[in-house]
């Protein structure tokens, strides 16, 4: 029978490819862009050390506030995205004719690349598009609106986007934790008289507070990150105006190379993104009854 020293020697064995992944991968380039958060670099020269520098030239930068103010605006898409895949989850929960090719319908976005997807509705979102000309027809509209044209609406239609993309992935995380739900649950709920939303209050929602939690954090940290929808359709403009975090220091890293700037503003956003996992686990984790 092997000892204990020797089953944990095993284990570590069998963990030591994973970890070496992880630190090649993910800890080291996340502890050398820490590192260079704090220099001058840009790709040709030797990092040069300047502190704090670069963080006091982004928070007096405009367009970084901006980006910032952009980022936490996203998180708007959040609770929409909650709410209704919650909602669409308990639907195709039903046995309803045709309800397999209604799933596997909100789940095409999901699995559709993102260039597509931003191809498609910028399309849709022209003047003469799509859109326009079914919310004229249903005289909704009185003219065509130039959905990503306008600095006003541009970074909510991108959003739209964005929710529009989320609520098949997380429909099907909601699926799997309405399918774990004992039954006789809801039946001894009917046989006490509770009406649909009672059990939909009382017993799923408290019920799913696991996966609820799940799904939160990850549509903050995708929102807080938002960069493919903003840099397919409209890279930042009109105007500057759906310039995210992330997408600013896209903008300073791969094109102006000043890496030392680009890397302080990740670095932001990874204390944000740290800070809004936080409060989704203070807030939003089940407490033992």
């Amino acid at each position: 029978m092997p000892t204990p020293r020797k089953t944990t020697l095993q284990a570590w064995l069998f963990l030591t490819p994973a970890l070496l992944l992880l630190l090649v991968f993910s800890f080291w380039p996340v502890g050398f862009g820490s590192f260079l958060a704090f220099t001058r670099y840009n790709l040709i020269d030797a990092p040069a050390w300047v502190g704090l520098e670069n963080f006091r030239e982004i928070f007096g930068d405009e367009l970084f506030l901006s980006a910032l103010k952009n980022s936490a605006l996203y998180l708007l898409v959040v609770p929409v995205i909650q709410v209704v895949a919650m909602l669409l989850a308990v639907l195709v929960n039903n046995n309803l004719p045709g309800i397999k090719l209604f799933r596997a319908a909100y789940y095409l976005p999901v699995v559709t690349s993102v260039s597509v997807i931003g191809i498609i509705w910028n399309f849709m979102y022209t003047e003469d598009g799509v859109l326009n000309a079914v919310l004229q027809y249903l005289h909704v509209l009185s003219g065509p609106v130039g959905w990503l044209n306008d600095d006003r609406i541009a970074l909510f239609s991108v959003m739209f986007i964005t929710v529009w993309r989320g609520l098949g992935w997380y429909m099907v995380l909601y699926l799997a934790g309405l399918q774990s739900i004992p039954g006789d649950v809801y039946e001894a709920a009917v046989l006490d008289g509770a009406s649909p939303w009672q059990r939909f209050w009382k017993i799923t929602v408290p019920l799913l507070a696991p996966t609820i939690l799940l799904c939160s954090v990850m549509s903050v940290l995708a929102a807080v990150k938002a960069f493919e929808e903003v840099q397919i359709m409209t890279k930042g403009g009109p105007m500057q105006s759906t310039y995210t975090a992330l997408f600013y220091a896209y903008e300073f890293g791969i094109k102006s190379l000043n890496f030392g700037k680009a890397l302080a503003a990740s670095l932001v956003m990874s204390v944000f993104c740290i800070l809004l996992a936080w409060l989704n686990f203070r807030f939003l984790q089940p407490r033992e009854r």
